[in-house]
Order: C-alpha cells, then sequence, then structure tokens
C-alpha cells in the first residue's frame, strides 16, 4: 500500500500553528512513511516553525481582510486568486488522501480548493467563538474538531466533535522539577516566579504594563521570565535584572510552564490549552486586535468556571494591581489550578487523528 499522503494548513499565528504541528507530529507517530505536507502564508510564522519541525512547507501569497481602510485591502482579491491558483496546483500535484486546516490566512483558500475537488477534509478550531474562515468553511468539511462545547449555532451538529486542542507533545511529557528549571533560567529557585507571556508576536499594551510595574513585582519579592516577542525585545532587554529575565522567545516551554508558579497571558487558544494542562495560576489579559474578539470569549470560557483570572486591556490601569494582588493568595492559586486542570484534554491530538483516519 502506498504511504498516506496529508496537507496540514494552518498558521499565522502561534494559536493556529502549534497545533497543527502537533497533529503532524502523532500522524507521524503512527504511521511513519506519511508524506506530510504543511501549506502557510508566506512571510508568517509558519515558514519558519514548520521546517524547524521537521515539516515540508509551502507558502501562499496571503493575507487576511482588513477590518479598517487599508492600501493593503486593495490587492487582497489579487493574493485571493493567485493563492486558489496555487493551492489548485498543490492539489492536483500532491494528491492528498485527507486535508487539514487549523486556521490561518493561508488555510482558507486551499480547504476551498480540496472541497470543490472532493478531497476529504477537517478542520480543527481552537476558539470559543469561531473564526470568520472555518465558519465559511463548515459546510463542506467532513468533520469538525473543537476545543469548546456549545458550538452548534456556528458549525452543523452532525460534523462536531468536542475533541479540545492538541498541545505540544513535549508539554505532555512530566514537567522538569521546578527549582532545576529556574536553575535553567538562573533564578533563585527558592522565589517565587511570574512567567510572561504576549503570544508568539508579542503584546505591546503587556509589555508596556510589565515595564511600569518592576517596582512593583520588586517589592512583593517576585522574580519574572518575561517573553516580550522578538519585535520589542530591543526595547526592553535593557530592563533586565538578576530577577528580571527578558527573552524575545522560549523554546522550551516545557521547562518555562515549570519555573512559573503563576503566569500573565494573552488568552489564544493553545496557550490556554497548554496552561490547563501544566495546570498554572493564570491572569489573563486577552488582545481585543483579535477577529470577532475571540480572546476575551476564550478568557470568559475559564473565568465563568473560576479557573483563570481575567483583566480586560482597557482596565488594566484601574485593576491589575488588586486583581494580581489576589493571584498572590495561595488559596487562589490553588483553586484556580484545581479548577483550570479540570478542563484540559489531553487526549485531543490522539481523537482529532482517530477523526483523520474515519475520513481517508
Amino acid at each position: 500500500m502506498k504511504p498516506y499522503k496529508i496537507i496540514i494548513s494552518g498558521g499565522g499565528t502561534g494559536g493556529h500553528l502549534f497545533p497543527a504541528i502537533a497533529i503532524a507530529e502523532e500522524i507521524k507517530l503512527r504511521y511513519p512513511t506519511a508524506e506530510i505536507l504543511f501549506v502557510g502564508a508566506l512571510g508568517r510564522i509558519e515558514m519558519t516553525k514548520v521546517p524547524a519541525a521537521g515539516f515540508k512547507i509551502i507558502g501562499l501569497w496571503i493575507d487576511g481582510f482588513q477590518r479598517s481602510l487599508s492600501v493593503k485591502n486593495l490587492l487582497f482579491p489579487f493574493k485571493l486568486l493567485f493563492s486558489l491558483a496555487k493551492s489548485l496546483y498543490i492539489m492536483l500535484v500532491f494528491r492528498p488522501n485527507v486535508v487539514v486546516g487549523t486556521g490561518g490566512y493561508a488555510s482558507g483558500p486551499l480547504l476551498f480548493v480540496a472541497n470543490a475537488l472532493k478531497y476529504p477534509t477537517l478542520i480543527q478550531e481552537q476558539n470559543s467563538y469561531p473564526g470568520i474562515t472555518n465558519r465559511l468553511l463548515a459546510s463542506r468539511v467532513k468533520k469538525i474538531a473543537v476545543a469548546y462545547a456549545n458550538l452548534e449555532r456556528f458549525f452543523p451538529e452532525n460534523k462536531l466533535v468536542l475533541t479540545g486542542n492538541p498541545i505540544r507533545k513535549k508539554i505532555q511529557q512530566e514537567l522538569p522539577d521546578s527549582g532545576k528549571a529556574k536553575a535553567l533560567f538562573n533564578l533563585d529557585s527558592n522565589k517565587k516566579t511570574l512567567v510572561v507571556l504576549g503570544g508568539s508576536l508579542g503584546a505591546r499594551r503587556i509589555n508596556q504594563l510589565i515595564a511600569s510595574k518592576l517596582d512593583f513585582f520588586k517589592a512583593k519579592q517576585i522574580q519574572v521570565i518575561w517573553q516580550c516577542g522578538a519585535l520589542y525585545y530591543e526595547d526592553y532587554k535593557v530592563l533586565e535584572t538578576s530577577d528580571i529575565l527578558v527573552k524575545a522567545f522560549v523554546t522550551d516551554m516545557d521547562q518555562l510552564y515549570s519555573a512559573s508558579d503563576f503566569v500573565i497571558s494573552r488568552s489564544g487558544a493553545a496557550t490556554l490549552s497548554e496552561l490547563c494542562y501544566v495546570g498554572k495560576p493564570a491572569l489573563l489579559i486577552p488582545s481585543p486586535n483579535v477577529a470577532e474578539n475571540h480572546q476575551m470569549h476564550n478568557a470568559m470560557a475559564l473565568s465563568n468556571q473560576n479557573a483563570a483570572l481575567v483583566v480586560a486591556e482597557s482596565k488594566l490601569d484601574e485593576e491589575f494591581e488588586s486583581v494580581f494582588q489576589s493571584l498572590l493568595e495561595t488559596s487562589v492559586q490553588e483553586s484556580l489550578s484545581v479548577n483550570i486542570r479540570k478542563l484540559a484534554r489531553p487526549e485531543a491530538t490522539i481523537r482529532i487523528v482517530d477523526l483523520i483516519e474515519e475520513i481517508f
């Protein structure tokens, strides 16, 4: 029998990309001879991260449609047509057994062409409020793997399967010793450690907040691992001290989670799934600059289960210190940790690949 051939399209942000890589890794575990091809958007995070993970990728010349007036929108029809044509070429040359979309700019044209050519397709929706691309694709795909319940108002109920979000295999393994992880970052293994995550691209408002609160953290005897993003690293690396570690990006997320006692983070779906799995108490600051305000929906899905604290970006000046103070209370940390672990779905990747097998 010929090896299975699978195309996976997902990227633009880590929230779309890391689930896609996790799915590819599980497929390779089951079918070592399978040919896996990624399709992403040129110039986006996937074009470097996918080859680093050991997979081939082809890029499409595609961006999202800007909701505000933008010169970029003039190019959008041309980019879309170009991407549809290239997607058609990819499909006809590669001839996959199945096509999987996890969201992102490239996912739309590729899955549209795959459906038009009658290839079996599956989409994986990470968020509690689905993006427009997956909503448009939903009527044509075979299966829809979702991370949150009650999405019948967006998707055909007969196609929905509640799986949870895939998380990276390294994080699914037993986390390293916390003290040793702190020492790896050259921090005091006995001090409480705050980890700050702004998403794969960094978060300007969170970086501004942390920079303004360094004395506040120092007064609380808290050390900080601050992942500020490559775009902002040059601006903030000068603030590094023995208690404040500033990083553009941290690759060893298992070590980072292990070193953390609590976390401040955006509420992208991939990060939240990892926080659920590792059970870390978290204060979430949803990005207001995302489609459909899905990060706030994600954050409130946890907050409503008493699984995370949430502060809207617009309320940081008034509310941050008081909410963070509550995060320092041992009873609050224990409660958040217990409740967030209840939301973890460690079998998500396995269940999604089971679904892919069903539609081969």
